[in-house]
């Protein structure tokens, strides 16, 4: 093999050599928002027992230093405008570690089945005969909300929580406005730093009033952990005052202004910066 072949290279190489060996199982593990003590049990547990382990740009250090030494470590993140394997070369490169007779997790931040393809890759592996399971993981909005004191559920406030994701598969912003809108719900927008101008100003055209509380929190639950609350019109300038980087969660609803009254604790953000 050429010296410059990728891991998909030699995966499918190493399955050609053994065509008759049993094919392996992929567990699609969810890492949680980044804190290595929100994992699972089981989540910990596979980690240490792999054999070949790829993982996402947002998997935290903390939960890396539990996978098995020995493990096999593929790299397959996607950063804005960088992603260092397409989607399908990743579905690809699952397939092919699981001929190979490796037990693989693929190892996604926050939950699998929560903006993370899980379901794409899982089609894939059961297409191809792979034996495939999920192992759910505490999704960013959750790991989120507990550790800033914004409930996303609230009875005096919201009776509603929506997720949705600012970051669409053709690189639009073309969300379902009017259902974002709805009074007395909590909208959580996952990937949408990057179109908050759009997501504020579609927002507030189609009846969402411009003062409704607002947050947006980078790497939340980690010790970099970011905050900063404002009002729906005024959050994306903050933002850039700020310069908030990716990966960052959007919270819109009167939820956040609970923040100051049950923000406290040894969960508490790390840094809060408001207007």
């Amino acid at each position: 093999m050429s010296e410059h072949s990728g891991p998909e290279t030699e995966s499918r190489y190493a399955a050609q050599q053994h065509p008759d060996r049993q094919p392996g199982k992929v567990y699609l593990v969810g890492a949680g928002p980044g804190d290595p003590e929100l994992l699972t049990l089981k989540a910990a547990r596979l980690l240490g027992e792999a054999q070949a382990v790829v993982f996402d740009h947002l998997v935290g250090e903390g939960v890396l230093k539990l996978v098995n030494p020995s493990a096999r470590r593929v790299y397959a993140g996607k950063e804005a405008g960088n992603h260092a394997l397409p989607q399908e070369e990743i579905n690809r490169l699952l397939v092919d570690l699981a001929r190979e007779g490796l037990m693989v997790v693929r190892l996604k931040g926050g939950d699998p089945f929560i903006f993370g393809r899980g379901g794409e890759e899982m089609e894939e592996l059961l297409s191809c005969g792979i034996a495939c399971e999920v192992v759910p993981g505490i999704t960013a909005a959750s790991g989120i909300s507990a550790c800033t004191g914004m409930p996303l559920t609230h009875r005096e406030h919201a009776r509603t929580v929506v997720f949705t994701t600012g970051h669409l598969k053709d690189d639009t912003v073309n969300l379902d406005w009017p259902a974002l809108v709805r009074p007395a719900q909590t909208v959580v927008i996952y990937m949408g730093l990057g179109a908050l101008d759009i997501i504020s100003r579609e927002l507030i055209a189609h009846g969402m009033p411009e003062d409704t509380p607002a947050a947006a929190i980078h790497a939340g639950t980690t010790p970099r952990q970011v905050t900063l609350t404002s009002t729906l019109r005024d959050l994306p300038a903050l933002v850039r005052k700020e310069r908030l980087k990716s990966p960052a969660l959007i919270m819109v609803g009167s939820v956040v202004s609970l923040r100051e009254l049950l923000g406290h604790g040894p969960a508490v953000v790390r840094q809060v910066i408001e207007v």
